[in-house]
């Protein structure tokens, strides 16, 4: 799909510029990861500010949400949360310090293994939550409505192809 003069982005100028010092070159790759790579970079941005609104960052996001998921009693353990959100325990400990400072969520020890914790979202914990998913999925929603519903469940499943078919590298 061709953009007209008033459609085309900074990824455009990029492009024509290495169709001028190298013709030869196929970017639809670029044409492609660039615009994923500034979509995510511009949504990461507004989102963060929504939920700062709530007093958290994305991580610390991403953790409360990951609790609410699990659904009642909203707890895992600090090695499923990690596992989840791809990060090391250790990076999970400083944002768990910080959630528990702010009595979002507690630690407490597992009640089907006494060597391991179990962190459980605080009533405060679930009502940030609820509160912060439903302001961001606003931002993004009003983002995606740039498209129709068919446009928007087409990129949807291009996407998930796409990741599917790089998360394997």
């Amino acid at each position: 799909m061709n953009a007209t003069p008033q459609d085309k982005d900074p990824v455009d100028a990029i492009i024509e510029q290495w169709a001028t010092v190298r013709p030869e070159l196929d970017t639809t790759a670029m044409e492609v990861f660039g615009r994923v790579y500034r979509l995510a970079r511009t949504m990461g941005d507004r989102v963060e500010k929504v939920y700062a609104r709530f007093g958290l960052s994305r991580g610390e996001f991403d953790v409360l949400a990951t609790l609410r998921r699990a659904d009642k009693p909203y707890a895992l353990s600090p090695r499923q949360l990690s596992a989840t959100l791809m990060m090391t325990t250790g990076g999970m400990t400083g944002r768990l310090d910080k959630l528990e400072r702010a009595g979002l969520l507690r630690r407490s020890p597992d009640p089907h293994d006494r060597r391991a914790l179990q962190v459980t979202l605080t009533e405060k914990g679930l009502a940030v939550v609820e509160e912060a998913v439903v302001a961001g999925l606003e931002v993004q929603t009003e983002a995606l409505s740039v498209l129709d519903a068919e446009q928007a469940g087409q990129l949807a499943g291009l996407l998930r192809r796409l990741l599917a078919g790089t998360s394997g590298s």
